[in-house]
């Protein structure tokens, strides 16, 4: 009797062993329960001030909430494409109705729209320095040796470019539109304007360039750019369905002209779009506090 209650005794102990050691294994494993998964947000950009601006904010935001957030760079025609099938989640720098019409008219049955972000007016156009003596588009027919024939613009797949060429061909201007990128156009502009030399480049609000050089829209009667849009937050239909807490704080996002100026003047002045992000929030913890509720 006493060999058999010890025996009992022995495989109680190895039963309670096993069982502790299912637990360690069950909480160290290589899969994690879904309670402690952290979620994976990617957010597609394109390399446009104001888009890399706010995308960088809610990477911190987003990320103080225990997020996992990827930030990938794109043109618009690959950023779409990604959208609709899934492998991005969220777009921030979606123009409309016009700029971006027609990736909206393909795409919108697997999207959503969060609504517009930006409170100010936004709009597009071909911009000159003040000092430059011509005020209209139609202008630059007269003057294209001033300019040496050329517009310079973005990348080419920007929807500013398409209707550009269009201006072109409404105007019958013969000029070259230069494809580059953002910060190619910036560093055109720059140097013209330390020169007082004329130039003439693709530009849209809002921007910081309006903040450090005096610029002008040159007057387009025949509306190329159409009126005045709408900056709208575009997300993945699926992404919305499993993530409604991230939806709701997106579409609670706004931001006036002079919010998001102090935003990209703070990338302007040579911090990373990431520590300019941070630093900003720190700044405005109230405003965000509010998105985030």
């Amino acid at each position: 009797m006493k060999l058999l209650k010890n025996q009992w005794k022995r495989n109680l102990i190895l039963v309670i062993v096993a069982m502790l050691m299912m637990g360690l294994a069950a909480g160290c494993g290589t899969t994690p329960s879904k309670s402690s998964e952290k979620k994976t947000v990617n957010i597609g950009y394109v390399n446009w001030v104001e888009d890399v601006a706010v995308s960088n904010v809610w990477k911190v935001l987003l990320e103080e909430k225990g997020y996992v957030v990827n930030l990938k760079s794109l043109e618009v025609a690959p950023l779409f494409v990604g959208l609709n099938k899934g492998n991005l989640d969220v777009f921030m720098d979606c123009w409309l109705p016009n700029t971006h019409k027609a990736y909206w008219d393909k795409y919108k049955d697997n999207l959503d729209d969060y609504g517009i972000w930006y409170t100010s007016e936004a709009k597009m156009g071909l911009v000159v320095p003040k000092y430059v003596n011509i005020n209209s588009v139609e202008d630059l027919k007269a003057n294209k040796q001033l300019f040496d024939g050329k517009i310079t613009g973005i990348d080419p797949g920007a929807g500013i470019m398409k209707m550009t060429a269009e201006l072109v061909k409404n105007y019958d201007l013969d000029y070259e539109v230069i494809q580059s990128s953002e910060a190619a156009m910036l560093t055109a502009l720059d140097k013209a304007y330390r020169d007082k030399q004329a130039i003439v480049v693709t530009a849209w609000s809002p921007h910081w360039m309006f903040a450090k050089y005096d610029l002008k829209y040159l007057e387009d009667p025949k509306k190329s750019y159409g009126e005045a849009e709408g900056i709208h937050t575009l997300a993945n239909k699926e992404f919305t369905k499993k993530n409604p807490e991230i939806a709701k704080m997106l579409k609670s996002f706004k931001l006036d002209d002079q919010q998001i100026g102090s935003l990209e003047s703070l990338i302007n002045g040579g911090m990373t779009p990431e520590d300019a992000a941070k630093e900003w929030i720190k700044d405005n913890r109230a405003l965000v506090d509010g998105w985030m509720k």
